[in-house]
């Protein structure tokens, strides 16, 4: 028994123990090498020394081109859940009034019962996430959409903090400015976290975590 309080004891401190890092495979995509220079035959037009056309501009289009994402995220849940429910019965026999049974009290011969239940539930969560972070096209598609990725590390003297995002843009959607809302990004994955003084005084403790596990209450 003590060996067993013992472990569930350990494995309630050791996530709060931990040190949280930030996840591996948001690293930036670096550009495709230059093909080797094709020798001298004259010409002045060369595609492969960064040509880009007259509608294109400086738009991101290749991988390793840096684009940011306007974070914009917004969500709003709610849900309500009530129950009632009721019932009565109720039985009463009346003895005779002459006979070997008249001794009896009729009122000792009444019974009811009664049951009644009301539950209600009600739960809401708001979340919302604003900012930018610059992320690098990890692979271009045939089909004009790119998978990005990227993230942006921010250490604090209290703590480090995070942002880690990738997803599949649609090249059209990127504006001048190589700028796109997030939620204009398809399959986005989006990890806001950090560490720190600020992060452990936030969280509740291991010991009141087991506590609170073992409460009948």
């Amino acid at each position: 028994m003590r060996r067993a309080i013992l472990f569930a004891v350990l494995a309630l401190a050791a996530p709060a123990l931990a040190k949280s890092k930030p996840k591996a495979g948001f690293e930036p995509a670096l550009p495709a090498p230059l093909p080797a220079p094709r020798a001298p035959d004259g010409a002045i037009f060369n595609p492969a020394a960064g040509y880009a056309s007259l509608y294109e501009g400086t738009r991101a289009r290749r991988v390793g081109d840096p684009l940011t994402i306007v974070l914009v995220e917004t969500t709003s849940t709610s849900k309500s859940a009530g129950s009632k429910t009721a019932r009565d019965g109720g039985a009463s026999i009346t003895p005779p009034t002459a006979g070997p049974l008249s001794f009896l009290n009729p009122d000792a011969l009444k019974a009811s019962s009664q049951s009644s239940f009301n539950g209600q539930g009600n739960a809401t969560q708001t979340s919302s996430l604003a900012g930018e972070v610059s992320v690098t096209i990890v692979e271009v598609r045939p089909n004009g959409t790119a998978l990005v990725r990227g993230e942006k590390r921010l250490l604090l003297s209290q703590g480090q903090e995070w942002i880690q995002f990738a997803g599949i843009v649609r090249l059209a959607d990127i504006d001048a400015d190589n700028r796109v809302a997030s939620s204009r990004v398809a399959d986005a994955r989006i990890e806001y976290a950090g560490n720190g003084a600020v992060q452990r005084a936030s969280r509740e403790g291991w010991l009141s975590k087991f506590f609170n596990m073992i409460s009948p209450f």
